[in-house]
């Protein structure tokens, strides 16, 4: 395989619009011709030899050839845009679109990715060593297609909106993620090993969603299943199955309904019944009830007010919207 590499040696002021930066559109051109490729900024043209010193040379096709790019790179946006083989290794950050409509190849950044990374992927291979920010595997704004196949891995975090219309494909993000995680998805499966905040898998059609943290708070159009073994990298584990989005129409196989599924390992998140479990554990005595009817007498109390009261005293967490009922149950 023919290496090239890439320094950036000036960094420009504005976004450095890089889209020609591939295996596809080096192979068969020598250092010289590499650095005749045009790059863009804001609504002018220049050449990559302009910011990136060139070495070597493409390899006669994209699957022989490797880009090695080093520098303060952060500011350069599309590397690997459209690539349809080769390597990519960025030694440092990127801004967005890299990978985007990426369909084969292998692209490794060892640093964090912007926003909007490997939109509209369909094969291939993309690596994050860092982090990524939001968007990642998403669609481009206005379409539907997001990740249709191929493998995402970010070592780190990701933002939200992660896989937004996601088709196809695998997202493995090692750390945790950001709200609206695989919105509208309808397919594909996404693994998350931190933890997942809120609105995951909103409006999901089919797809599997596996959270090995904790979901801060499961939506409410998501029923509980049980609890199932399910193999995931290559052991079998026990999960709390949730379907979903019941507000979506889903399409059936063989007569069965197809669901969206989000796995959280069991015990990670309450289940219906140790919800009211709970809540059941939350509420006062006739005796307590009287006390805080005692403390609060002749006063108009705010919810926190008599919930921090109830805490303190009875060392019960109510919600706010329990102590509210309470409050008007005092009233009578």
């Amino acid at each position: 395989m023919d290496i090239v590499k890439l320094t950036l040696t000036k960094v420009s002021e504005l976004y450095l619009e890089a889209e020609n930066i591939t295996p596809d559109h080096f192979a068969g051109k020598s250092a010289q011709q590499i650095g005749e490729l045009h790059v863009h900024l804001g609504n002018t043209t220049a050449k990559i030899s302009d910011y990136f010193s060139v070495e070597g040379k493409g390899g006669a096709t994209a699957a022989d050839t490797k880009i090695i790019i080093s520098g303060p790179t952060d500011k350069v946006k599309y590397i690997g845009m459209k690539m349809t083989a080769g390597e990519i290794e960025v030694q440092g950050n990127t801004d967005m679109y890299t990978a985007a409509w990426m369909s084969g190849g292998k692209i490794h950044v060892k640093g964090n990715v912007d926003s909007f990374c490997a939109i509209g992927m369909t094969g291939g291979e993309f690596i994050v060593d860092g982090n990524a920010k939001n968007y990642l595997g998403a669609s481009y704004r206005g379409d539907w297609r997001g990740m249709q196949g191929g493998k995402i891995t970010v070592k780190g975090n990701a933002g939200s909106d992660t896989a937004t219309f996601m088709i196809g494909g695998t997202i493995d993000i090692g750390g945790n993620v950001d709200v609206h995680l695989g919105t509208h998805a309808e397919g594909g499966k996404i693994i998350v090993r931190g933890n997942a905040k809120g609105r995951v898998g909103g409006q999901m059609v089919k797809g599997d969603i596996f959270v090995l943290g904790q979901v801060e708070r499961m939506m409410p159009t998501y029923l509980y299943k049980g609890d199932e073994e399910v193999e995931l990298d290559g052991k079998k584990q026990m999960f709390q199955v949730w379907i979903g989005d019941m507000g979506e129409r889903h399409g059936k196989r063989k007569g069965e309904i197809i669901y969206g599924k989000i796995y959280v390992p069991s015990g990670k998140t309450e289940t219906p019944a140790q919800a009211a479990r709970v809540e059941k554990k939350k509420k006062l005595t006739d005796k307590q009830l009287e006390k805080v009817k005692e403390a609060f007498k002749e006063q108009e109390p705010t919810v926190q007010q008599v919930r921090t009261y109830i805490y303190d005293t009875f060392d019960v967490d109510m919600k706010p919207m329990q102590v509210s009922r309470l409050i008007d149950g005092l009233k009578r």
